[in-house]
């Protein structure tokens, strides 16, 4: 069992102010792999200073002393990429190969794209063919609040366009997976982060996250996680008028044409079940034209019985555990509901697999005849499940895709480009992705609606951090 009780504040490992432990539990094995302090005001207070205090240095840095940051920085996270991918897998239970392959390669996929980002951008320009100039300034002292379901993508999607942009900041992890945060942090002291400019307390929402987001000297505020809690994070950043980046739910439909590739099912099966089904923007509703819903039920179905369950430390290709019994409970409940509304249920259902009775593992779940009205339909179940409603025309399928509180990420099978153009203007969504086609590199990521505010990676990403200035008479 790990002891990671201290913060990094202001360049140091330090003890915590008070004595308030939490259990890091293994979701394999329902064992304490870790202990973490929770933090007080105290401890909230000494990060949010030393990043005030590092502030007035840090923001008028070099664009060269960055970029010589964040390079060391990525020197050292792929020398310890494997601590990376042992640690998610142990905390939250993605199954060791895809850590390695898919959780931990995300940080070092955003440090190389930012450092790209960064490279080309300047922090100055002329406005047009005016006397203006245009001034890129860092928005100041940001408070950085992250999930457990992608620990490091959404650390480094925050951390590194932060540092980029010549902000300081104060991490807080989720408190059910705060072990990469903590490599995340030791790898920036080895790179040599000038003390203040990152911090990291470790505590809950109701804690540390609430004396952070109603902190007076808290410039900017990132979360990303539910949508509950950034309508809180937002309503205790109004007072003072902080800047707020929101990257929330999603409910995302799949619209599968009549016309759609072989592999069109399979694959929106795999990956509505990827990560255990714990990613906001997992394709949950697959909308299936109805000539031919019936083929699409069975292919669903036996992809599904084919996609296996184990612990995260085995090797292969399986879903592991969710990542809590708080999380389990609420799948299962969502599960009872779909069977209590009348959607046919498939395959899967409540309860555990077979020989995983230790563990919150979770069946590979398949509803059909879903209404998409449903409790199943409307609600993001953050689970394997996956919900198969019939539509008849295109305008049918529109309007059940945008029928959703959210607006995160929505898919599009067919073989038809113009079909597929036409649908896609139409999603009210900040992604649509095509037969399976995934986003570049440098695309923003973020969603309409209740699936949040401002955009994360890339150029956008980099920019949810920097503060325009206009001065006049420059020439």
């Amino acid at each position: 069992m790990l002891d990671k009780r201290k913060f990094y504040i202001n360049g140091e490992w330090v003890d915590a102010s008070n004595k308030n432990d939490l259990d890091v539990i293994n979701p394999s094995d329902e064992s304490v792999c870790a202990i973490v302090s929770l933090g007080s005001q105290a401890d909230t207070d000494a990060a949010v200073a030393a990043a005030r205090a590092a502030l007035p240095s840090w923001s008028i840095s070099t664009k060269a002393e960055r970029i010589a940051l964040l390079e060391r920085l990525y020197d050292i996270y792929e020398r310890r990429m494997d601590d990376m991918a042992q640690a998610i897998s142990m905390e939250m239970g993605a199954p060791i190969d895809f850590s390695r392959a898919s959780q931990a390669t995300s940080g070092t996929n955003a440090i190389k794209e930012f450092l790209r980002q960064l490279k080309k951008f300047e922090f100055e320009e002329p406005l047009d063919d005016s006397d203006n100039r245009l001034i890129y300034e860092p928005k100041g002292v940001c408070a950085l609040i992250t999930p457990w379901n992608w620990p490091i993508s959404q650390v480094a999607l925050k951390v590194i366009p932060a540092i980029a942009a010549g902000c300081t900041m104060v991490l807080k992890p989720s408190e059910l997976a705060p072990l990469d945060s903590m490599i995340f942090a030791e790898m920036l002291d080895e790179a040599g982060c000038p003390a203040g400019v990152f911090n990291l307390v470790n505590g809950d929402g109701a804690g540390v996250g609430s004396q952070l987001t109603s902190h007076p000297d808290i410039d900017m505020i990132s979360f990303t996680g539910s949508t509950r809690a950034g309508s809180l994070i937002s309503h205790n950043a109004a007072d003072d008028f902080k800047r707020v980046g929101l990257e929330l739910g999603g409910k995302g439909a799949n619209i599968i044409f009549a016309d759609a590739d072989d592999n069109a099912v399979k694959r929106g099966v795999r990956h509505c079940f990827n990560n255990a089904g714990q990613s906001c923007n997992a394709p949950t509703r697959m909308l299936v034209e109805r000539s031919y819903y019936d083929k699409a039920v069975e292919i669903a179905k036996q992809t599904a019985i084919s996609t296996s369950v184990d612990i995260a430390s085995k090797q292969g290709k399986h879903l592991g555990p969710v990542v809590s019994q708080l999380q389990f409970d609420k799948i299962q409940g969502l599960i009872q509901a779909g069977i209590d509304e009348n959607a046919t249920l498939v395959v899967g259902g409540a309860g555990k697999p077979e020989g995983l009775e230790t563990g919150y593992f979770v069946k590979p779940t398949v509803f059909a005849d879903v209404d998409n009205q449903m409790t199943i339909a409307q609600t993001e179940i953050f689970g394997p499940v996956l919900s198969m409603i019939p539509f008849d025309s295109e305008e049918e399928a529109i309007e059940i895709a945008n029928d959703t509180p959210y607006g995160l990420t929505n898919y599009i099978q067919t073989q038809d480009p113009e079909k597929a153009k036409r649908v896609s203007r139409r999603m009210l969504s900040g992604i649509v992705e095509v037969n399976g086609k995934s986003s570049a590199s440098g695309a923003p990521f973020g969603g309409y609606k209740h699936s949040g505010i401002g955009r994360e990676n890339g150029e956008f990403g980099l920019k949810e951090f920097i503060e325009v200035k206009v001065v006049t008479g420059w020439s």
